[in-house]
């Protein structure tokens, strides 16, 4: 049958794993297979673990800050730590790993029995909760991705390290991740509140020294926007929002506004730097889209991608993530010729709208040059494009990516990851 995949019917015969077998029982030159532990433990792990010391994947990058008037012509400071995509195991990303964008600023040291949320402006009755207020209230637990509208994108002023041969799943997919998430939805609130006839959107500002704030439509607010104080089954972290974060299922991540202090109801979005300069995509031809808010379908092969290395000719598992924040994924596929064909992946764990999806596919390597490729569809029937259909929308040549500086925020085009004879695999992401 056609929904039995590849990777079941080539494990059903059990040859692959019988040679595993023998091929781990070679290596270990006749060794016991058992590990030999040991009792080194450097603190108190019973109080609040952490992970073996053995593990050492962490997020690369820096705070940053955008490019000023003052900055020097070469000026490529990165603006974020991103997530080692390329060791994620599953769809959840672990707090300590979650991409930080925080536009320059360090965490404010928040103490939660004194911080407060404001809801005001074209409201019947302004409110002003503390968190155990919140906390009272009926809650709910979503699994959702949050990534930053730069993800992926070829351009701007890390563009040069996400175009090279040399990068990999987390140079250039890192600012997304993915937690289950709790909290208020933001609609009970707004409710509770009043919201009065005329109001279309809402203003979210941070308790940070740079009071990022956001306007977000009143309808997205009233939907499945929520806001979080937990993550992953604990206080979300400090450099993710803590105490109060706000969560808005889909959007670019410039609206999941952290430390948040007060959400104003208003009549029109306020027009400031937020709206009007970093995040409307301007086009060569003088159009620009405002409010792009919605992310497309993305997916990324993080097993096996840049920086590592096949050990030889046999059988793989090609492992990695897919998202959209139209809805859920209905369908991912993966090519091992460069995009002459494609093939159905097998979706691996659960599905949630608007959060990473994991995918296997079982590939039968025999030593040659390849490309590796993933393209997901969404529940929306939205498909991940190339780089020519997104520089069609731009009306520009696809080799535009590679000499702009100009920012290009949602590009999701499909990533390629050519595999050499000798098992290496680089980026190959050409224009």
């Amino acid at each position: 049958m056609e929904k039995v995949s590849d990777r079941r019917r080539f494990l059903k015969n059990g040859a692959v794993l019988a040679g595993l077998a023998v091929g781990a029982a070679r290596a270990a030159g006749g060794e016991t297979l058992e590990s030999e532990a040991t009792e080194i433990r450097p603190k108190d792990l019973h109080a609040y673990g952490e992970r073996s010391r053995f593990e050492n994947s962490i997020r690369t990058g820096s705070l940053g800050t955008w490019p000023q008037l003052t900055s020097p012509p070469d000026y490529h400071k990165d603006f974020g730590f991103r997530t080692p995509l390329q060791d994620s195991i599953g769809i959840l990303t672990p707090a300590p790993l979650h991409y930080i964008v925080s536009h320059g600023y360090e965490p404010p040291d928040i103490d939660p029995h004194e911080h407060h949320l404001l809801i005001h402006g074209m409201v019947d009755h302004p409110l002003l909760f503390t968190l155990e207020d919140l906390r009272r209230l009926p809650s709910v637990t979503r699994t959702h991705f949050v990534e930053c509208n730069g993800n992926s994108a070829p351009t701007g002023p890390t563009g040069a390290i996400r175009r090279g041969p040399n990068a990999n799943a987390q140079d250039t997919h890192g600012l997304t991740s993915c937690s289950v998430w709790t909290g208020i939805p933001t609609s009970l609130l707004l409710k509770q509140a009043g919201v009065q006839a005329g109001a279309k959107w809402i203003i979210a500002e941070g308790a940070e020294k740079g009071k990022h704030s956001k306007s977000i439509p009143i309808e997205k607010a009233l939907d499945d926007m929520f806001i979080a104080y937990g993550q992953n089954g604990e206080a979300i972290r400090p450099e993710q929002g803590y105490p109060l974060r706000l969560l808005v299922p889909g959007w670019e991540g410039i609206n999941n506004v952290k430390w948040l202090r007060r959400i104003k109801v208003v009549d029109e979005p306020v027009m400031a730097m937020r709206e009007t300069t970093k995040y409307p995509s301007l086009r060569l031809d003088g159009k620009a889209r405002w409010f792009q808010s919605q992310l497309g379908p993305k997916s990324v092969i993080t097993r096996p991608s840049g920086g590592q290395k096949l050990s030889g000719p046999g059988f793989y598992e090609i492992s990695g993530l897919a998202w959209s924040g139209g809805g859920a994924i209905t369908k991912i596929e993966v090519s091992t010729d460069g995009g002459r064909n494609w093939k159905i992946a097998e979706v691996q764990g659960p599905t949630y709208p608007k959060a990473h999806t994991r995918f296997g596919f079982a590939w039968e390597w025999d030593g040659t040059e390849t490309l590796l490729q993933s393209r997901a569809t969404d529940d929306q029937g939205e498909v991940q494009p190339t780089v020519a259909e997104i520089a069609e929308f731009w009306r520009v040549k696809p080799d535009f990516f590679q000499t702009t500086d100009t920012v290009v925020g949602h590009f999701n085009a499909i990533q390629p990851w050519k595999v050499n004879r000798d098992g290496s695999i680089q980026n190959a992401m050409n224009f």
